[in-house]
């Protein structure tokens, strides 16, 4: 189990389900994977993941309509997460650039568009599956 030791049951058990996947995981993925360990419905993923996701500890990876636990959950001050999606393998890449991100602010702030968050998702093939 995850050593989030500020999370609930429900939470840790999604995080660590999360955190083992090799692709991105629908919640409903999640809640068959969780059933032996009491989770029953569709409703408890969803909370649990919430709060995963307001805490930074998970993404939701809205073109595919799944979840990936965080790459790195320490690092979200830059204000951008990017996402490489393959679309061979499922494999996720988390990263951040700092010129897009400059580039996105400086944009936001000659609009004045106040900037919640920004995710940004990129659909190709990764290495192995482009060879």
């Amino acid at each position: 189990m995850s050593a989030h030791t500020d999370l609930t049951r429900n939470q840790s058990l999604v995080l660590d389900r999360l955190e083992k996947a090799e692709t991105p995981m629908s919640a409903y993925a999640i809640l068959d994977q969780l059933r032996d360990d009491g989770l029953r419905a569709p409703l408890q993923i969803y909370r649990a993941l919430d709060k995963l996701l307001d805490m930074g500890l998970a993404h939701r990876l809205e073109s595919i309509n799944a979840f990936v636990a965080c790459a790195h959950p320490h690092c979200h001050a830059s204000g951008l997460i990017a996402f490489a999606i393959c679309e061979k393998c499922g494999q996720v890449s988390e990263f951040s650039d700092e010129i897009v991100r400059d580039r996105l602010a400086g944009w936001a702030d000659r609009e004045g568009f106040v900037v919640n968050r920004t995710t940004m998702e990129i659909r190709g093939n990764c290495r192995a599956c482009a060879a």
